[in-house]
C-alpha cells in the first residue's frame, strides 16, 4: 500500500511540474518607433502584421486597434494603442489558454513576440512608408 501511495504521489508531483511549464506570465509589448514615422505608418505596419500572421485586426477608436487570433480552440484578444512613437501589445481576453492569476499558456507570448517582431520589421524595411 504505502509503495502505491508513493507512485501516486510522484505521478501527481509530475503532472502539477508539467502543468507550469505549460504557462507564463503574460507579457505586455511596449516597442518604441524609430523617429521619421507617422501615427499613420505605424498603424499601416502594425495591419500589415497582423494580416501576415493571420491576426483579425480592427479600428477601436482614434489610436488604437483591436487584434484577435484564432488557433484550433484557442483565442486570444488584445489591444494595440499606437502613436508615432511607440506601439504596445496589451493582453484582453483569451478562451482556453490557461489564464489565471497573470499567467497565461506559452503560446501567448510566442504569438504576441512574432506579430511584434513584424510591426518591426515593418517600420524597418520601410513596408509603412
Amino acid at each position: 500500500m504505502n509503495k502505491i501511495f508513493k507512485w501516486f504521489a510522484a505521478i501527481v508531483f509530475v503532472g502539477a511540474l508539467s502543468s507550469c511549464a505549460r504557462t507564463a506570465p503574460i507579457e505586455q509589448i511596449h516597442s518604441t518607433v524609430s523617429t521619421g514615422h507617422t501615427a499613420e505608418q505605424v498603424k499601416t505596419a502594425i495591419l500589415k502584421a497582423g494580416q501576415k500572421r493571420e491576426w483579425i485586426m480592427s479600428e477601436a477608436g482614434p489610436g488604437v486597434i483591436k487584434g484577435r487570433l484564432q488557433s484550433r480552440d484557442h483565442s486570444v484578444e488584445v489591444s494595440i494603442p499606437y502613436s508615432a512613437t511607440s506601439y504596445s501589445i496589451k493582453y484582453e481576453s483569451s478562451m482556453n489558454l490557461k489564464s489565471s492569476e497573470g499567467r497565461i499558456h506559452k503560446s501567448y507570448n510566442r504569438w504576441v513576440h512574432n506579430l511584434d517582431n513584424d510591426i518591426q520589421l515593418n517600420l524597418s524595411a520601410g513596408a509603412a512608408l
